[in-house]
C-alpha cells in the first residue's frame, strides 16, 4: 500500500534546530552586536550565546524569547519556520539603530537586505565579524569606512569587502540613502567590484 511522505525538513526537526545557531549569529551580525553586548542586553551569558550560535547547545524557548525581543524579529524567523507552498518572501521592515531594514531573503545562505540610512549623521563605530559583504547604493550618497579607507559612494556605485576588517557605513549628512546589502558567510563571494570613479576620499578619522 502506498503511503504519503512528508518533506525532509518537516520530517526531520533536528535539521531545523541545527540551522538555528548560524541563523542567530547572522542576525546578531546584522545588528552589529558583539557577543558581550548581546549577553548584557538579554541576561544570557556570553558562553551560552556562543554555544548556541555554534550548535553546541540546542535552542529553547527560554533562550529564544529574549533574543527575539533584542533583535526585534518574530520567533519563526529565528528558527527558520518554512512558508510551505508560497515562494513569496515576507517583507517585514524593522528599525535598527535608526535605520529601516527590509529583509529580501529568508534566513540561510547568502542574505540580502534593503537598508534606508537616515540623513542624520552618527559617529562612525567600525565593527568586524566573519563574512563578506557587498553594498550597492540605490539612491542618495553613503559614507563607507573600511579599515583606513574612508570614501563616499553615490547612486549606482558598489563596494565589496571582507567583514573581518573593521567597517561602518552611514550618512554623509547630505540626505537619506537607500542601500542594498548582501552578506555572505566566509567563502561566499559574488563577482561584484567597486564601481565608478567619483568616490571621494574623506580625511582618515583615525589619523592625528
Amino acid at each position: 500500500m502506498a503511503t504519503r511522505g512528508r518533506s525532509r525538513d518537516a520530517a526531520d526537526p533536528s535539521a531545523a534546530l541545527d540551522a538555528v545557531g548560524p541563523r542567530l549569529r547572522r542576525i546578531r551580525q546584522l545588528h552589529r552586536l558583539k557577543l558581550t553586548e548581546a549577553a548584557e542586553q538579554t541576561g544570557i551569558s556570553k558562553s551560552t550565546l556562543s554555544r548556541l550560535e555554534t550548535g553546541q547547545r540546542r535552542a529553547s524557548l527560554e533562550l529564544l524569547l529574549p533574543l527575539a525581543q533584542l533583535y526585534r524579529v518574530p520567533l519563526d524567523e529565528l528558527v527558520g519556520a518554512p512558508e510551505v507552498g508560497d515562494p513569496r518572501i515576507r517583507l517585514k521592515p524593522r528599525r535598527v539603530n535608526g535605520r529601516t531594514i527590509v529583509p529580501l531573503t529568508r534566513p540561510g545562505g547568502i542574505q540580502a537586505w534593503k537598508i534606508v540610512v537616515p540623513a542624520s549623521q552618527d559617529a562612525p563605530n567600525p565593527r568586524s565579524h566573519d563574512g563578506f559583504e557587498w553594498l550597492y547604493v540605490l539612491s542618495g550618497t553613503m559614507r563607507l569606512i573600511i579599515g583606513d579607507q574612508d570614501v563616499v559612494l553615490g547612486m549606482g556605485e558598489a563596494a565589496e569587502f571582507d567583514t573581518r576588517v573593521p567597517h561602518w557605513f552611514g550618512s554623509t549628512g547630505a540626505g537619506p540613502a537607500e542601500v542594498l546589502s548582501v552578506f555572505g558567510r566566509p567563502g561566499e563571494r559574488a563577482p561584484i567590484r567597486a564601481g565608478g570613479s567619483s568616490s571621494r576620499a574623506h580625511p582618515d578619522p583615525h589619523s592625528g
